[in-house]
């Protein structure tokens, strides 16, 4: 499968909702979308993304874009981290890996002289016609969020 990179349409993924649900990422075609991957809920890194774009989300939402966080954590494990830090930011999972594949998100890290597998901390803006504007590959979280509702601003 080809990587996603600017220009690119917005592919219809199916992920699990924390409710049980399912949701399609074509769903979010018709305004500004943010779609951010991160490696593992309730870690300092992705807590504090998470909690920023919470934080900011009513500035997304005042512009019209929509935000969702995906991980491969389990809908139940998403509940429990949303409860613990009172997240507004919606989270999904991609239970099928389809949409980290298609991010290219997927990828091989190395810790302590270890090699694995795992997600890619990245950010994707999509324009209103579901085209990606804008992606921010190996995003550090310190005023990341911040940059992201700017570009969303851009747009407008």
């Amino acid at each position: 499968m080809k990587i996603i990179d600017e220009g690119a349409a917005l592919p219809a993924i199916d992920l699990a909702t924390p409710d049980g649900g399912r949701i399609n990422l074509g769903d979010y075609v018709g305004k500004p979308f943010v779609l951010y991957f991160y490696p593992k809920d309730d870690t300092s890194g992705c807590t504090r993304e998470a909690q920023d774009f919470s934080r900011l989300l009513p500035e997304f939402r005042a512009l019209g874009a929509d935000v969702l966080g995906v991980s491969r954590d389990t809908p139940i494990k998403h509940q429990k981290f949303i409860a613990k830090y009172d997240l507004t930011v919606p989270l999904a999972t991609d239970d099928t890996d389809a949409a980290m594949q298609a991010f290219g998100v997927w990828v091989e890290k190395k810790l302590y002289g270890k090699t694995y597998m795992g997600i890619d901390r990245a950010t994707f803006l999509f324009d209103a016609n579901g085209i990606l504007a804008r992606s921010w590959r190996k995003a550090r979280v310190p005023g990341h969020v911040v940059d992201v509702l700017e570009a969303v601003r851009a747009l407008a």
